[in-house]
């Protein structure tokens, strides 16, 4: 991982769109160093001084080496843009875009582990670490540095878990979403090592949500290989059943789906939770008090 201020960062798409310019330019205003920025067509423009070529190799080719590639162009352009970055030499791409076709995540995915590239998205904010770098579309008012990494699987959960421990002067030391799309490129498993070994981490917060599988599996590495405090929160615990609409209906249908083909619900992910010794939060307020009391421990027998 390289996720520092001088990590230099492409943005691709940045001319796409109002909204993907927006983003560029709040991503530039936190500080983050946006290199470069790449939109076939409109190669030699210039966006409050970050140049814009038409091909990730020309970008590269002009600023040297890239750290960090933040995509945000259409849903079926993200596979080849992705591609185009790690044939060019980067190794972490995050992907803010929604609605990525599955196939074409699945040809992502292997090319990313056969190249050791790490993805974040899609559906995804990206990453914030707090005053230092923004790769994304993280709220910027939100966050505060500190010592606990955020890990989520729900973009809007990010921001409230976050802004919960702002209130209560905990602050973050990065908070990343996986992303919210069926097929994500990274895992719990691999940020939960991340921030293990990240030395301002203290502690880790870690929302699920209940669909899926990736909860139980989060929770058996962590009671095997992570040292750190950890608080897991599960989104979805009490959705009713029946017709549903956007994100929170994808939730509702996995788990219905995964309860019917395979026994996974709410209840087997809270058994594993318990099973790992990991506090669990009914609701995101209550995550302060859990991280603080664990940090104290810590303290006390150290």
């Amino acid at each position: 991982m390289n996720l520092t201020p001088e990590s230099k960062v492409l943005i691709q798409g940045i001319t796409e769109s109002p909204a993907s310019t927006l983003v560029g330019l709040m991503m530039k205003a936190y500080g983050t160093n946006v290199v470069a920025g790449v939109s076939p067509g409109r190669g030699g423009q210039e966006l409050e001084g970050i140049p814009v070529f038409d091909l990730v190799e020309q970008a590269v080719a002009a600023v040297g080496h890239i750290d960090t590639t933040v995509i945000l162009v259409e849903p079926y352009w993200v596979l080849d843009a992705a591609l185009e970055a790690i044939a060019a030499g980067i190794r972490q791409i995050a992907i803010v875009t929604p609605g990525v076709p599955p196939l074409d995540m699945v040809r992502l995915v292997r090319k990313a582990e056969a190249m050791e590239t790490l993805v974040i998205g899609p559906n995804s904010p990206g990453i914030i670490v707090p005053d230092k770098l923004l790769l994304g579309t993280h709220p910027k008012e939100f966050y505060t540095p500190g010592p606990v990494g955020i890990i989520s699987r729900s973009s809007t959960l990010t921001y409230e878990v976050a802004l919960e421990l702002t209130n209560a002067g905990l602050g973050q030391s990065m908070a990343v979403c996986i992303g919210c799309d069926a097929i994500v490129g990274s895992s719990f498993m691999q940020w939960l090592q991340i921030l293990d070994e990240d030395e301002t981490t203290e502690a880790i917060v870690l929302v699920g949500e209940v669909g899926g599988w990736s909860e139980q599996a989060a929770a058996s590495y962590i009671a095997e290989a992570i040292d750190k405090p950890v608080v897991a929160y599960l989104a979805g615990r009490y959705a009713p059943k029946g017709p549903s609409l956007g994100h929170a209906g994808i939730l509702i249908s996995s788990r219905a789906a995964a309860r019917t083909a395979f026994g996974v619900s709410a209840e087997n992910k809270m058994a594993a939770f318990e099973e790992a010794n990991i506090p669990v939060a009914s609701r995101p307020s209550e995550i302060p008090k859990l991280i603080d009391k664990l940090l104290k421990k810590n303290q006390d027998v150290s």
